[in-house]
């Protein structure tokens, strides 16, 4: 199979999106597959892109939507070439662009919606929303019309688009993600971690990992933590690593001197590669009190890793954390985060032992990279 992804940005720090390009991608080269990627990026920055295929960056477009019909022109030229194409996200202009030129073109494409249509964003910014629908109408409406399928990670992320948006209808399938088991040593992931951060050394902590942004819940995480903080053990402390994309973070330190808890929160901004997964390692669990959570990357990750999730029941796979047995689940709210944190602290040491082990064998039963890619492709081959 000849495959093309469409997406507006590759930059790792963008999100979800790229992320589930490069996961679905390994596996399908690794099976034989062709794929090559499409996006809103100058030719440089899609070449300093470190991604296992060709990025082909038609150039940056106008604005945060990101107009440039030389996506169009591209893609009609060459859209002959791939026997599929599957765009990613929506409300920018690698969806509407990539539907121009293939609404008249043979190769099929689908649309993964990456928990863009998701209702928290409708209630959060109800102005937005009501553009949105406006544009709905006008065209992304029509892209998920005319493709083939969208696509959906999980059940529950199906379920909550639903009704949403109104006027056109579209078809539903589900192609799960997933993620790679992780590569390397763990004791010298960990050394890496501890050399990045060595005012953990003896300290336990609860690690957030993702995009600091409203939607992840950080206030509440800061909230949660100063409450329960006359409670818990006093070498427990916070991590809180992921890029500032808003510039939130400064209020965030200040809400946790307000609390007094500064000097128990750290900020080690985004974590890569060993560092990264010597992180996952190293924390007691993973905490990701999320208001929106499509998939959560970090959540199979950390699971891969053996290290219990503490979630919230907006990340969308969160019924499949609770059927392991892999982590806890509470409500998006200040006192779900403390109950996550409380119930986790309260856990003997041996049941805490077994959460660890029941999270890896629930990535291995949900999330492992090979079956969920391998899913993708017959989704989309029976096109």
């Amino acid at each position: 199979m000849r495959l093309l992804h469409v997406i507006c940005s590759t930059d790792p720090q963008s999100g979800g999106p790229i992320e589930a390009v490069r996961r679905i991608s390994e596996v399908l080269l690794r099976d034989g597959h062709e794929v090559q990627t499409v996006s809103l990026e100058s030719r440089d920055e899609a070449a300093q892109r470190d991604l296992p295929f060709p990025v082909v960056g038609v150039g940056r477009g106008i604005g945060r939507y990101g107009y440039n019909p030389a996506l169009t022109r591209w893609l009609a030229q060459h859209a002959h070439e791939f026997d599929v194409a599957v765009l990613h996200g929506l409300w920018n202009y690698s969806s509407l662009g990539a539907w121009r030129a293939l609404r008249s073109q043979p190769t099929a494409y689908f649309i993964f919606a990456h928990g863009m249509m998701d209702p928290w964003f409708r209630d959060a910014y109800p102005l937005k929303h009501a553009l949105k629908q406006a544009y709905w109408r006008l065209g992304e409406g029509r892209v998920l019309r005319d493709a083939k399928a969208v696509l959906f990670t999980c059940e529950e992320e199906k379920l909550r688009a639903r009704g949403v948006f109104h006027g056109f209808q579209y078809t539903e399938r589900i192609a799960r993600l997933g993620t790679s088991e992780p590569d390397g040593d763990p004791a010298a992931q960990m050394a890496a971690f501890y050399a990045a951060m060595p005012a953990l050394m003896g300290r336990r902590f609860l690690l957030f990992i993702g995009r600091i942004h409203p939607k992840k819940g950080c206030d509440h995480l800061i909230e949660a933590l100063a409450g329960e903080a006359p409670q818990l053990p006093p070498d427990l402390d916070l991590v809180m690593a992921g890029p500032d994309e808003t510039g939130w973070v400064p209020a965030l330190q200040a809400t946790a001197r307000r609390f007094g808890i500064a000097e128990r929160v750290h900020w080690p901004g985004m974590l890569q590669g060993e560092t990264k997964w010597g992180a996952f390692r190293s924390a007691d669990a993973l905490v990701l009190p999320s208001h929106q959570e499509n998939f959560g990357f970090v959540v199979a990750e950390a699971m891969a890793c053996g290290t219990p999730v503490l979630i919230s029941d907006k990340v969308n796979i969160w019924r499949e954390v609770e059927a392991a047995y892999g982590g806890l689940v509470e409500p998006d709210t200040v006192e779900g985060a403390r109950s996550l944190i409380r119930r986790f602290v309260a856990l003997p040491k041996d049941e805490r032992g077994r959460m660890a082990q029941n999270a890896r064998q629930g990535f291995l039963l949900y999330f492992q990279a090979g079956a969920a890619a391998r899913e993708f492709a017959r989704v989309i081959e029976a096109r």
